[in-house]
């Protein structure tokens, strides 16, 4: 599924601080009185104390340098309080620059300056791998309000049709009992509107490095499939065994269009046909890792199985199963073949296709986790909405289970720093190869 807009975000780290060690350690004692490269010597001087910057809203942008018109490195979360290294006046700005973290320089027009010692929530963590709570608007829609006093009266703020998604992150009653959920986006909503999303506890493997055939795997794709004593087609026999959904197998021999799933010299003996499971092949590094010599992390998707599989150099190390795009080949709906780079990372992104005039349904899904764009809107996401993976099944995006979501986002580069809401790469972090093929 891609996206109809992104927000932007960054990274934080106490180099700067590091680099000034350098600077003034081994200088003359005149130049130890000297202020730190960081802060402008002819800016208004700061009071003491000051710890760290607090912005003003949700989703506030950061900057690789001070300056109008300068990249952007990435965005906040509203309830972060980032570190404060230092200042400077550059155009683009009424007040100052204020530098949090390495190649990061936020506005102080849009940010506070504040004495309390830096806070950088980490994202919510739960055991589903879903950063919130995920519910659809029941069949009759559901509406939202800005203030809670205010529900039932008037106009509401929000109208959900019916299967849009939301991400609640409170809970609040009101004096007669009645349940509200509080979305992320700052509307209360009537509990008994929503649907609780049913998501997937489906999650991929890691893979044993000392392995000599790593991905030896299989996943089941019918809900039952039907465990073979030979190569061979035949009619289905009562009390035969069956393997079933998102069952994993290790595949040991392949005969024609049957895969023995038993190891060699056990009795009696396991076949499954082939096209009842998804089974990742391994490939080379593409030249953009460094071919055969490549020492980075890399991501390889495989529109034919329907897999993921994380590299580190020549090394699968995490396997899984996806639902790429559902569209014919070079259709809008498709996900395309190619070697991209993650050109920004979310924790959380709106999708819908709400401007679209062409189409027979609209959706609108709030707050979709762990969002990886890599090829203009194509992106690696998680998903609440379904359960199809190892079939095709999206708008164009790789479709990931909430686990591996997660846990591709925390192996990709950027890291997206505790207390931001977005990151792009930049020299010092570059995106993550992925490949699609």
């Amino acid at each position: 599924m891609s996206a109809r807009r992104v927000p932007m975000a960054a990274r934080v780290a106490p180099v700067a601080l590091a680099a000034a060690a350098c600077v003034l350690g081994g200088s003359s004692s005149s130049a130890a009185h000297d202020e730190p490269p960081w802060f402008d010597r002819d800016d208004v001087p700061l009071a003491e104390g000051l710890r760290s910057v607090v912005p003003k809203r949700h989703d506030v942008a950061l900057y690789t340098t001070p300056g109008a018109g300068t990249p952007r490195r990435g965005s906040v979360l509203g309830s972060a309080r980032l570190p404060f290294f230092g200042t400077r006046q550059a155009p683009g700005c009424t007040g100052r620059w204020l530098l949090v973290g390495p190649l990061a320089w936020v506005c102080s027009d849009v940010a506070d300056l504040s004495y309390e010692e830096p806070l950088r929530p980490e994202p919510p963590r739960n055991p589903s791998g879903l950063p919130f709570r995920y519910y659809f608007a029941a069949r009759d829609g559901a509406y939202g309000y800005r203030n809670l006093p205010e529900v039932g009266e008037g106009t509401p703020d929000l109208d959900l049709q019916p299967g849009f998604g939301v991400a609640l992150v409170g809970e609040r009653s009101t004096p007669s009992g009645e349940r509200y959920g509080l979305s992320r986006s700052g509307y209360y909503i009537p509990l008994h509107d929503l649907v609780a999303a049913r998501t997937s506890a489906f999650h991929g493997e890691r893979l044993d490095p000392s392995s000599a055939a790593p991905l030896d795997l299989a996943w089941v794709l019918p809900e039952r499939a039907p465990v073979l004593a030979a190569p061979r087609a035949g009619p289905a026999r009562p009390g035969q065994s069956q393997r079933v959904r998102f069952e994993v197998v290790r595949v040991t021999k392949r005969e024609g269009a049957f895969l023995r799933v038993s190891a060699e010299g056990v009795a009696p003996e396991a076949w499954l046909r082939a096209s009842d499971v998804a089974r990742p092949t391994q490939a080379p590094p593409p030249a953009e890792v460094g071919g055969a010599q490549a020492t980075q992390r890399w991501i390889d998707v495989e529109l034919a199985s329907q897999t993921l599989v994380a590299y580190q150099g020549t090394r699968p190390v995490f396997a899984t199963l996806v639902s790429t795009g559902k569209g014919p080949p070079g259709s809008e709906l498709a996900t395309h073949p190619g070697v991209h780079r993650i050109w920004v990372k979310l924790l959380a992104s709106k999708m819908d296709n709400l401007e679209r005039d062409d189409v027979d349904k609209h959706y609108s899904l709030e707050d979709v986790p762990w969002v990886q764009f890599f090829d203009k809107g194509i992106a690696l996401h998680g998903v609440f909405w379904h359960q199809a993976f190892g079939r095709v099944h999206s708008h164009g995006c790789v479709n990931l289970a909430p686990l591996d979501a997660e846990l591709l986002f925390g192996f990709t580069g950027p890291h997206l720093p505790a207390g931001w809401s977005a990151v792009f790469p930049a020299p010092i972090e570059p995106g993550t190869v992925v490949r699609v093929r």
